[in-house]
């Protein structure tokens, strides 16, 4: 936390100092009413209570003024370290790789950028303010009661160790449970995210009182480990009050005492009420403090274990051999996959090679493994055996932004961001001219988008809400072609286009004046028929190699696929 703290140094030194400059005002107060009470009062000495009246008037003007000065540092500092805070994490949380993703989960991700970072703020806010003066003004009160009478201050001291008693026992049992709150809350917004994002289907199959009663389930529980959280803490306030008002009935108990033989003044007596009075708001201050840094420490905790993570797959900074001109596109040498916490791989001793410029179709029924092969290539995952390489090059010994920009995937679910058509198209490529962004659009079929929507300056909602599936489907292949890869993966990019516009979007690839190595991965046999090299994948593994006509007659399951597709008569 001191790492994004530093570049605050002057705010963190001058809000807690202003907060003790106000403090000491405050314990000049009970002093004052002292002397208007023994000197002024007592003495019928109207003047004095006047001069001392102006003296307290000016003492809260110059402690109002430190007090909004050691806020303004106080907001500044920990607004500051919010933002930097949010953005590290923003940074390290974009910088992991696929499996490490799939193992924290969105929604983690979500918790902590959002509701534990403003707890963490709050924290820092209310400890910049109050973590210093609280104690600074109880201890200040209770060395004041000693200048005044420290029979009676024996009372201060020991109510403070019973306070701190308390305050430790309760803040020990309460982070923990804190802790487990913002693990129910993580569990919270992801039934919420998944019924957001899946409203239609949950319509379209009447679920909405399951989904409902699920959601309920999960939400009750978070609302019971918040109450048992809070009663723990709502501990503190009774037990302050308790205490205090104890410790002032025994006060006034001594203090009458201590006036009635002549020990003290009447305004003395007032004076280590004052007193008591300060240490008790303080102690509240005090409690709800603890309150706030509890929580704030237990997402404090959840931010610097996320912070500490690295990624699970490491890139070299530059290439360390030359490539190989002669060398296939692709290659894949016996590689299995099974993913983090699969029971069973998802490819199995998968082995091909493809040369430059080749056309590639990858078909099988659904779960084969075929975007598990995509995957690899570009290094989303790693293969747990065998090697992949391109141009020669084992993927892992590619420098990620080297072998990324190689290689362009356009996958099946088409994300777009909110902002212009221009501006997602240039995720491609960002020093792309007009021109390639729309011979990008022609090529992927996507110039009636442009042309119905308004040009590459059209506003595209979050996620392209204001499109169809298909125009996002083609913006999204447009913006990989704005790259010009060498490498070009179309992972069921149209399987919401019509035939007749997938049939356009495959000549057109194939016309690109560079002649890329594309990997057309679909469940169409007709977006493959072309390819010059099929492979069929059957339960991770590749069943039948070869062109159409060879597979027809030699792999029954690429013949069952085509048959189910354009009927028995057609494979004759």
């Amino acid at each position: 936390m001191l790492k994004y703290l530093k570049k605050y140094r002057l705010q963190c030194v001058c809000a807690p100092l202003f907060k003790m400059l106000e403090a000491m005002f405050d314990l000049l107060v009970p002093l004052v009413v002292a002397s208007i009470i023994d000197a002024g009062i007592v003495a019928g000495d109207a003047g004095h209570v006047w001069r001392m009246a102006g003296v307290l008037i000016a003492l809260g003007l110059v402690g109002l003024a430190a007090a909004v000065t050691a806020q303004y540092f106080a907001a500044s500092a920990a607004t500051g370290f919010a933002a930097d805070v949010r953005h590290a994490l923003f940074q390290r949380l974009a910088a992991l790789s696929f499996p490490d993703v799939d193992r924290i989960g969105v929604p983690a991700m979500i918790t902590r950028m959002t509701s534990d970072v403003n707890q963490a703020q709050t924290g820092v806010n209310m400890a910049l303010r109050l973590l210093l003066r609280s104690p600074f003004v109880v201890l200040g009160a209770m060395a004041m009661a000693f200048t005044i009478d420290a029979r009676c201050a024996l009372i201060f001291m020991a109510v403070i160790a019973a306070l701190g008693a308390v305050v430790a026992v309760i803040m020990r049992t309460n982070i923990p449970m804190m802790q487990g709150v913002q693990r129910q809350l993580e569990a919270v917004l992801a039934a919420t995210r998944e019924n957001l994002t899946g409203v239609r289907v949950i319509r379209a199959f009447r679920r909405e009182e399951a989904q409902y009663q699920a959601f309920r389930a999960k939400n009750r529980l978070l609302t019971a480990r918040q109450r048992r959280a809070g009663h723990v803490s709502a501990l503190l306030n009774p037990t302050t009050y308790v205490l205090i008002n104890a410790a002032v009935i025994m006060l006034v108990r001594q203090g009458a005492i201590r006036v009635n033989d002549g020990a003290l003044t009447t305004g003395a007596v007032v004076a280590l009420y004052n007193y008591m009075s300060q240490i008790l708001v303080e102690l509240i201050k005090f409690a709800s403090l603890t309150i706030t840094i509890n929580k704030a420490w237990a997402s404090w905790k959840r931010i610097a274990d996320a912070l500490a993570l690295e990624p699970s797959m490491q890139s070299p900074a530059s290439l360390a051999q030359p490539l190989a001109p002669d060398a296939p596109a692709v290659q894949f040498r016996h590689v299995s996959l099974t993913y983090p916490g699969a029971g069973s791989p998802a490819l199995e001793d998968v082995d091909f090679s493809v040369n430059r410029g080749q056309i590639v179709g990858i078909i099988g029924g659904t779960g084969a493994g075929k975007s598990s092969v995509a995957g690899l290539i570009p290094r989303f995952y790693d293969a747990t055996a065998g090697e992949v390489l391109v141009d020669g090059v084992n993927v892992k010994d590619w420098p990620q932004a080297a072998l990324r920009a190689r290689v362009g995937v356009a996958m099946q679910k088409a994300s777009l961001f909110k902002g212009t058509i221009r501006d997602n198209l240039l995720w491609g490529r960002a020093d792309a001219t007009d021109e390639d962004l729309l011979e990008a659009a022609r090529v992927a079929q996507a110039a009636d988008v442009l042309a119905v929507k308004g040009g590459l300056d059209a506003p595209i909602e979050q996620n392209g809400d204001n499109l169809s599936g298909g125009q996002k489907q083609r913006l999204a292949v447009a913006r990989v072609l704005a790259r010009r890869p060498e490498i070009l993966i179309l992972d069921d990019s149209a399987s919401a286009l019509d035939m007749a516009t997938d049939a356009r979007l495959r000549l057109a690839i194939l016309g690109l004046d560079y002649h890329p190595t594309v990997f057309i991965i679909s469940q169409r046999a007709a977006s493959i028929m072309s390819a010059d090299l099929i492979l069929v994948l059957d339960d991770g593994r590749v069943v039948g190699r070869g062109q159409h006509p060879d597979l027809l007659q030699s792999c029954p399951i690429y013949r069952e696929i085509y048959e189910s597709q354009f009927g028995k008569e057609a494979a004759v």
